[in-house]
């Protein structure tokens, strides 16, 4: 069953506007096919116990060993987030239950796999919001006592979009007032970071990529604000930003935050500002301020906002429009003073580590899970 939906990932990513223009319904609601086709029910083994729970009303599937000594240490734990733009994906996925497994045994971890809400039904911010509710909800000394967690090693980790989300937590965290326990590390997977520049030079070298071209990611975005179409037009033009969201492009110009060797034969030009965005056109209450809202654009908090966050494991690919938003992260973390991993994977394409399962088990994505825990192990 894996296998014919990575095909069906693989062969409906490469032409997003496809179902829509033979009349099929909506593209979002035919690619939402392959969640359902991935999904599982998961269920617990004999070294995982699984069970599936409310955390302040959002749906999470939490995995524990399944075997504890009275006298063991508190464990660790992993908040997931899984990716799919925002739009797609499930924690109930089998490469996510696998992952979340994995991460049980070897680390003796807990793991928190959150079912959040999914555009284009809930636009932005219910996702993020969802997640925000959930991490809190976990991070509670009593809730954290029922898991057996240790309060000082707990870390939040997504990928693609569940890394954006991870990102944005992490950042918002440290904002609440009188929060006691804080995050000891986030892991971000090939994170999408920013939305103000969707022609960076990974967006332009990796336009036509499978499984994430650019335009499967411009509409990501779009359908995370609104479902108007008239928002994807402009970003695919790279025409989108407002007087108010062009102040913060400063925060993803590649020309200054990218090494020289990932500049290839591509120059910086500023993405155009379109003077008076109309809310009506966009179908978005306030579209420049979501667009600059850092809950949806991590990439874009001031340089002071930076220093305080946990210590971070970033995870890029060559072969992926989303490259550049991850090194970009990396370099502005580490300017901050943030103890920051960045592990770059020059063979590496957007989605790898969801290709654990035969007939697809490639190695990348096995080598990829492998350094990924071992960085958890050693970091958290």
């Amino acid at each position: 069953m894996e296998t014919h939906a990575d095909q069906l990932f693989f062969q409906n990513s490469q032409s997003p506007d496809l179902c829509e223009s033979v009349g099929l319904k909506d593209y979002m609601d035919v690619m939402y096919v392959i969640t359902v086709i991935e999904r599982i029910v998961p269920v617990s083994d004999e070294h995982v116990k699984v069970t599936e729970e409310k955390f302040d009303g959002v749906e999470v599937v939490v995995y524990q060993p399944k075997h504890q000594d009275r006298d063991a240490d508190l464990r660790r734990a992993v908040i997931y987030l899984h990716g799919g733009g925002w739009c797609l994906g499930s924690s109930r996925m089998s490469p996510y239950d696998l992952l979340a497994r994995k991460i049980v045994t070897e680390l003796d971890a807990v793991v928190l796999s959150v079912e959040y809400r999914l555009a284009p039904a809930h636009h932005f911010p219910v996702p993020y919001e969802d997640v925000y509710r959930v991490v809190k909800h976990f991070l509670q000394k009593g809730v954290l006592a029922q898991y057996s967690v240790d309060p000082e090693r707990v870390a939040v980790s997504g990928d693609s979009a569940g890394g954006n989300l991870a990102a944005a937590v992490s950042q918002q965290l440290q904002k609440e007032p009188g929060q006691q326990i804080k995050l000891r590390a986030q892991a971000l997977l090939y994170p999408v970071l920013q939305a103000l520049d969707l022609k960076t030079p990974s967006y332009q070298q990796n336009q036509d990529m499978p499984i994430l071209p650019r335009t499967l990611m411009v509409r990501f975005w779009s359908e995370y604000f609104t479902s108007n179409k008239a928002l994807f037009r402009a970003m695919m033009a790279n025409a989108h930003n407002s007087p108010e969201s062009s102040r913060l492009l400063k925060f993803v110009n590649w020309s200054a935050f990218l090494p020289e060797s990932y500049h290839k034969e591509y120059n910086y030009t500023a993405p155009a500002v379109t003077q008076g965005v109309d809310e009506k056109v966009f179908g978005m209450d306030r579209p420049s301020q979501s667009l600059a809202d850092p809950r949806a654009s991590p990439l874009l908090v001031p340089d002071a906002d930076l220093h305080s966050l946990p210590k971070a494991y970033i995870l890029t690919c060559e072969y992926d429009v989303l490259r550049d938003d991850g090194i970009m992260y990396a370099t502005r973390l580490r300017a901050a003073g943030v103890e920051v991993t960045h592990q770059h994977y020059d063979t590496g394409f957007h989605g790898a580590l969801m290709f654990t399962v035969w007939p697809t088990d490639f190695l990348i994505a096995c080598r990829m899970t492998d350094n990924y825990i071992k960085w958890l192990k050693e970091n958290l």
